[in-house]
């Protein structure tokens, strides 16, 4: 990956949790890792915990940013949440799987589009 495109993802990153702290939500962490790969953002409204990938780009000439999560990443993002639940001991947590979209124009300025609930687990069904 280019240097500018982490700097630019990490930018975002940052732009996503002030979005979601001014919209009361808590940030429990941040680049989640573990075996699986990468959560970007883990955040808490409520009772429920909101496992979000954010994708950062600088136009939509190639399609909407949510459109690059794949159904391998939704997948993906399954098992990074059942292993998260199962490490921190979270039990009968209502989860919720968000992407987080920013669009940055030229001049600076920049728009997110949240879409809550963007997908669910593959079974079809919430955890």
């Amino acid at each position: 990956m280019y240097p500018h495109k982490q700097k630019l993802g990490r930018w975002g990153e940052d732009q996503g949790c002030c979005y979601f702290i001014n919209n009361g939500y808590e940030i429990l962490q941040r680049n989640y890792r573990c075996r699986f790969g990468e959560i970007d953002i883990i955040a808490k409204k409520a009772d429920e915990l909101i496992f979000t990938e954010v994708k950062t780009r600088t136009s939509t000439a190639y399609g909407r940013p949510a459109e690059a999560v794949s159904r391998k990443k939704r997948l993906n993002y399954e098992k990074l949440a059942l292993y998260f639940l199962k490490e921190t001991g979270w039990t009968n947590a209502s989860c919720r799987f968000d992407i987080l979209e920013i669009i940055v124009h030229h001049d600076g300025a920049f728009y997110i589009n949240h879409i809550p609930n963007a997908f669910q687990a593959g079974s079809g069904r919430y955890y």
